[in-house]
């Protein structure tokens, strides 16, 4: 049985930005005209009543920036749209690098006054690293912002590869007075406003250019003149090699002003991919061999991305969201976790719009399930309906920050542990508990990380702690050629000497000549600053 009809009308897409680049409020556009909401959340008057729909932490209503994904599904055009909302802060970039795992393309947003700013960068280097398509969408084009062409011209140093307009702006700022969308060869004319619908806005069709020159005639006649040198430099549109990371075509508008955001909406049903491939691992005689899980395989498989705790505080329950690889979904399938071996048997599977879940009659290839459970599933897992696989590729990173946790009541420890053991394996937080024994460690990418889980584990476990500093400023998981190497390192270096969240060994470093002592010392002990679900089969030692 193939499911290639339901699988064509997926897609995955992530939105990346770097903060305040109007990411969120770019979200709720494109919730509100597929009809999947019926008010936006007030972004700008984060302190209401009302907060964005994707941004439901306490914290993030408080601090008015994503910290964690959020999951949103939605139906347009006859497609099922799975739409994954990353938080843009840096600190939080290793729950965005996850989540561009479980995406087939992505959606860039682009603050038009400053450009390609310092996170997009790094998020960029890991959509090119997977070869994911990127659609551009540069925003905020009713402020006083950067010319149109020198956005380009950044956006193309930046990403590695040729822009190919698909609308321009006529104007900016104040004298902003649309785009020119060059597939329908038609201007859609600006009018300010966040009650305004997509239908509402006028078109000329570009044809009647002596309309079009009486209404803009300052500024039509130069943005036709740089529309026509950003086409000239610009490669013909490549469906091929936009598919393959070679290219991306480039949207104008204005997000909070509803303005630009359907011809987004339109270029990811029409331009981005369907569900992709994806590369696993099959154990033959013990050895792993490389099995490619296509979409419209029978068989069901995902991998889990995203572990969620608290989502609902009224019920403490752990969400695993699944993205699915191949097969189909149905209630009461019988499924298994690869790395126990156990069956899963979820208290209910949900779809998503933020906080808001439905239950689940069917779900296939591309689609992201969150399967309600209290324990016994990890990011990284696989799920499948039985045969035995593993995927690959989601990344841990050797955190850079450490803090020792201190409970100021010693009374909770039992709920200490029991919050950080979920704080661990969500993924929110690194934890690694010394060999030797003494108080836990956080291991964080940034600072704000210690000050989320500070604040959850009060709010969510009723465990008030102290964070103080450390002497450790890195880690390395570490893998040896044999048991007894593995043995002697660990004696010779015991009090550094801890395990993560997913029990794997790692060094704990003062300084980054620590490793290379420590090589030195023992030449046949790896040492990797990259930790991959099931192995440490990425990142080189150093």
């Amino acid at each position: 049985m193939s499911f290639q009809s339901e699988t064509r009308r997926r897609r995955t897409f992530a939105i990346i930005s770097h903060p305040d680049a109007g990411k969120t409020t770019l979200t709720e556009k494109l919730l509100l005209f597929s009809g999947a909401i019926q008010i936006a959340g007030s972004v700008k008057a984060r302190k209401a009543s009302r907060h964005a729909t994707s941004d439901w932490m306490e914290i993030e209503k408080q601090r008015g920036i994503s910290v964690a994904s959020s999951v949103m599904q939605m139906l347009y055009r006859d497609h099922v749209i799975n739409l994954l909302d990353t938080p843009g802060h840096k600190d939080f970039s290793e729950d965005t690098y996850r989540v561009l795992t479980a995406v087939d393309s992505a959606l860039m947003v682009i603050d038009a006054a400053n450009g390609v700013e310092a996170q997009t960068r790094r998020l960029i280097e890991v959509c090119r690293q997977r070869n994911t398509p990127i659609i551009t969408f540069v925003n905020k084009m009713d402020r006083e912002v950067r010319e149109p062409l020198d956005i380009l011209d950044e956006v193309e140093r930046e990403l590695g590869m040729p822009c190919v307009p698909m609308t321009w702006p006529v104007g900016k700022g104040k004298t902003f007075g649309g785009i020119m969308n060059l597939r329908t060869k038609a201007m859609t004319v600006f009018e300010s406003g966040s009650e305004r619908l997509p239908q509402d806005f006028e078109t000329i069709p570009l044809a009647e250019r002596d309309v079009l020159l009486k209404r803009f005639e300052q500024e039509f006649p130069a943005s036709e003149e740089s529309m026509e040198l950003a086409v000239g430099a610009s490669p013909t549109w490549d469906h091929a090699a936009f598919l393959a990371g070679r290219q991306t075509p480039v949207f104008f508008g204005s997000g909070v002003n509803n303005f630009g955001v359907m011809e987004v909406l339109d270029a990811l049903v029409d331009l981005a991919p369907p569900p992709q491939p994806r590369k696993s691992s099959l154990l033959v005689n013990r050895q792993p061999v490389e099995k490619i899980i296509e979409p419209d395989d029978a068989a069901f498989s995902g991998v889990v991305f995203k572990v969620q705790a608290n989502m609902d505080a009224n019920h403490r329950d752990r969400i695993a969201f699944v993205r699915m690889a191949s097969g189909k979904y149905t209630p009461g399938m019988k499924l298994k976790v690869q790395r126990t071996a156990k069956e899963l048997r979820p208290t209910s599977v949900v779809t998503f719009l933020s906080q808001r879940r439905e239950a689940v009659d069917e779900a296939y290839a591309g689609d992201i399930i969150g399967f309600t459970t209290h324990g016994g599933v990890q990011l990284g897992d696989t799920i499948t309906d039985g045969v035995s696989l593993q995927f690959t590729g989601l990344p841990f990173f050797a955190p850079e920050l450490f803090m020792t946790v201190l409970l100021k009541n010693p009374l909770r420890t039992k709920q200490l542990q029991q919050g950080l053991a979920q704080l661990g394996e969500e993924g929110a937080i690194q934890v690694f508990r010394p060999e030797a024994g003494g108080a836990m460690l956080l291991g964080a990418v940034g600072q704000l990380q210690f000050e989320v889980v500070q604040h959850r584990l009060k709010a969510e476990y009723d465990a008030d702690v102290r964070l103080e500093g450390c002497q450790y400023t890195g880690a390395r998981w570490i893998t040896a050629d044999t048991p007894a190497e593995l043995r002697a390192f660990t004696d010779a270096y015991p009090a550094r000497m801890a395990r993560d969240a997913a029990d794997t060994l790692a060094y704990l470093c003062t300084s980054p000549y620590d490793v290379r002592l420590a090589q030195e010392r023992f030449p046949k002990i790896h040492f990797h600053p990259l930790r991959e679900h099931a192995g440490l089969s990425l990142g080189s030692a150093g």
